[in-house]
C-alpha cells in the first residue's frame, strides 16, 4: 500500500496515543516507536484510524488498539519469518500479532518481525519486480 501523504512526524498519531481514554493505546506505543526508529526513511499517518509506519510512501507495519487487546500488524507479514510463531491471520498478505492484557510478550520475536518488515519494503522497494 502506498500514502504519498505519510510525513517523517504526524501530529495525528501524536495526538492518538495520548487519548486518555483509551489505555490499550499505551501498549501499543513501545511498539510503533520502535517502527519509527527503524530508519531515517521511515515516515508516519494515521491509516483507517491507526498509526501506519512507511517507508517513504510505502506502508509496512501498523499498530490498533481495540476494547480487549493491541494489535501490531504488517503489511506483507505473510512473506516474513516467524520462527516464534507469533503472527495470526489468514489473509493474502497482510499478518498481525496480537497483545493482550496480562499476557506475556514476546518481545525479541515482535521485534524481530518490525526489523524483518521494515528490510523486506526497502527490498521490495528497490526491486520493482518483487512489489
Amino acid at each position: 500500500m502506498r500514502f504519498p501523504s505519510a510525513t517523517r512526524s504526524d501530529p495525528r498519531v501524536d495526538a492518538w496515543f495520548s487519548d486518555p481514554d483509551n489505555v490499550l493505546r499505551r501498549v501499543a506505543e513501545p511498539w510503533f516507536e520502535r517502527m519509527r526508529n527503524c530508519g531515517s526513511d521511515v515516515r508516519e499517518l494515521l491509516h483507517d484510524g491507526w498509526p501506519t509506519a512507511c517507508v517513504g510512501d510505502a506502508a509496512f507495519a501498523y499498530v490498533a488498539a481495540f476494547r480487549a487487546h493491541v494489535n501490531v500488524g504488517f503489511f506483507q507479514g505473510a512473506s516474513l519469518p516467524d520462527p516464534a510463531g507469533v503472527l495470526e491471520g489468514a489473509g493474502k498478505r497482510m499478518r498481525h500479532v496480537k497483545l493482550r492484557w496480562g499476557e506475556p510478550v514476546q518481545a525479541d520475536a515482535l521485534d524481530a518481525l518490525i526489523s524483518a518488515a521494515y528490510h523486506d519494503i526497502r527490498r521490495r522497494l528497490a526491486s520493482p519486480d518483487d512489489r
